[in-house]
């Protein structure tokens, strides 16, 4: 089963080392990892998708991923409201006479043409897993020349919930 766990952590050297070696040590395969400065420039945001055989062994996993000197923040959003995308890079064959084909393709998904070259474009897509998927298997029978993905980046959703008294509306956190 795939799990999605966020973890905020220092933004220094080894850090990713450390957690993916934590990682390796319970054999999780580790499907997809990104990483990225949040808004304070002194801690990075972790999205890891790994495939676990079952709930106790993550749960055993982020026990473990708390007790690391640079992580400060463990969650497994799995099963939260999340927000989460993905970006790929597709570059595929595209003749002359294709070209407006393909732009027909890309037009209902937002993606962009962000390169032309003689016999191939380049096309950019966000979204999510499934979004960017169907998109990758529209573009397969042009013959994809080489394709790039960042994995999945993600974050729970905000949530607000108000309390209403008459006129008066007070934010409940």
């Amino acid at each position: 089963m795939k799990r999605t766990i966020t973890a905020l952590v220092n933004n220094t050297s080894g850090v990713l080392n450390r957690i993916t070696g934590l990682f390796a040590r319970r054999h999780f395969n580790i499907e997809s990892i990104t990483v990225g400065v949040t808004e304070n420039p002194t801690v990075s945001r972790m999205t890891f998708v790994v495939i676990v055989d079952n709930q106790k062994n993550i749960e055993q996993v982020i026990k473990q991923l708390h007790k690391q000197v640079d992580v400060l923040k463990v969650k497994d959003i799995t099963d939260e409201a999340i927000v989460a995308r993905e970006l790929a890079l597709i570059k595929v064959v595209a003749s002359p006479q294709q070209r407006g084909e393909i732009a027909a393709v890309v037009n209902p998904f937002r993606a962009s043409i962000i390169d032309i070259g003689r016999e191939s474009m380049t096309v950019q897509i966000t979204g999510d897993h499934q979004k960017v998927e169907t998109f990758i298997d529209l573009l397969r029978p042009y013959g994809i020349k080489e394709l790039a993905r960042t994995g999945i980046t993600a974050f729970k959703r905000g949530s607000k919930k108000y309390d209403v008294e008459g006129n008066h509306i007070t934010l409940i956190n």
